[in-house]
């Protein structure tokens, strides 16, 4: 199968976005893993909203509806988060 350049573009875009929740969860772990208790660090939330924006960008790009439903409420929730997170500190 041969790909567009937009076509491999967009396919790098969505594995870039799928890297970033990677990340997340390998952050939350090692977090975890030095503290020897469940953590979420902040840099949870910032993978997971670039994570979330790029593949809700992934999704529109497909024409997904169920994908563009899922990762925009996603969005919504991490963004809420580190609303919550920086409210706390000021």
């Amino acid at each position: 199968m041969k790909l567009s350049a937009i076509e491999l573009a967009w396919l790098i875009v969505g594995f870039s976005g799928q890297a970033l929740f990677f990340l997340r969860f390998f952050f939350q772990w090692v977090a975890s893993e030095k503290k020897k208790e469940s953590v979420i660090p902040l840099s949870f939330w910032y993978f997971s909203i670039g994570g979330g924006l790029i593949l809700l960008a992934y999704s529109i790009y497909r024409r997904d509806p169920v994908f563009i439903a899922g990762q925009a409420l996603g969005v919504f929730i991490y963004a809420r988060n580190l609303y919550f997170i920086h409210r706390k500190k000021d």
